[in-house]
């Protein structure tokens, strides 16, 4: 597959993307759409949903169609149902995450929940209800916002890291039940990312240079480069570097201490 033309016979005509209106979520919208496939953008906030669609449209004169659905109500899906009837979704990007940053037990139940409805339960829905279709078609891609805090336990986000694990996981198992079948998956991990919902956790980053912290431009350009080539990717080479070096040197128990010091260099009040 080269360039755009083979992206969009690839992928198109469609591409769903959830948490579309900021972050990552915008960035994937907008290279998505400079790719050639016309986009259902899922998101709670109507107008910034608008608003990304209207640049998105201007840039890449594709289609676009918004919904406004929160992923950790039950009836989320049928929202979707209506609007998607009819279009070949060939592309589909869990990206809609439930952050959740602090200690375990100073979190309400409540928000924990939360985090396993929108992470898990969400993205298990989704990749059920588009991913058959591109099975039948036999071409189709799946790309699963997980993280690097997938890796191993991470202090100050336990629920979102397991939340992250699970999502790693389906997609490197997906991978291979799919990837003669036409379907490619990606568990996709980024690292730290300058987006808004990264800068309104407030880390303290002058404390520590451990983890540097990426555009979420390149970082979103490298996830659909890399579609189809592995069943997972960590983006920027200072980050695959520094994580997969630490994975195979460090024993376990020394790893979880050694991230969970640095997200206490961030976090801790």
């Amino acid at each position: 597959m080269s360039g755009a033309k083979g992206f969009k016979s690839r992928y198109g005509p469609w591409a769903l993307v959830t948490g579309a209106t900021k972050g990552l979520g915008a960035e994937f919208a907008r290279q998505i759409g400079d790719r050639g496939l016309n986009l259902v953008l899922v998101a709670r906030g109507r107008d910034e949903l608008a608003r990304v669609a209207g640049e998105v449209r201007g840039r890449s004169h594709v289609e676009v169609k918004t919904v406004v659905a929160d992923l950790c109500r039950q009836e989320f899906m049928e929202a979707l149902r209506r609007e998607t009837d009819g279009l070949e979704v060939g592309l589909l990007v869990c990206n809609a995450a439930h952050p959740l940053v602090g200690l375990f037990f100073e979190q309400s139940l409540e928000d924990k929940l939360k985090t396993v409805e929108v992470n898990c339960r969400a993205p298990t829905m989704l990749v059920h209800e588009y991913g058959a279709g591109m099975l039948a078609r036999g071409r189709g891609g799946i790309i699963l916002l997980s993280s690097g805090s997938a890796l191993q336990g991470v202090a100050y986000t336990a629920s979102y890291a397991a939340s992250k694990a699970y999502n790693l996981i389906l997609a490197e198992s997906l991978w291979e039940e799919l990837r003669e079948r036409g379907v490619d998956v990606l568990g996709f991990m980024p690292g730290a990312t300058r987006t808004p919902g990264f800068e309104q956790s407030r880390p303290r980053l002058e404390r520590s240079s451990l983890a540097p912290v990426s555009e979420a431009g390149p970082v979103v350009a490298e996830g659909l480069r890399v579609l189809g080539r592995t069943p997972s990717w960590i983006p920027g080479r200072r980050n695959r570097w520094s994580l997969t070096l630490a994975q195979r040197l460090l024993p376990r128990r020394r790893l979880i201490q050694l991230v969970g010091g640095n997200m206490r260099q961030w976090y801790a009040r």
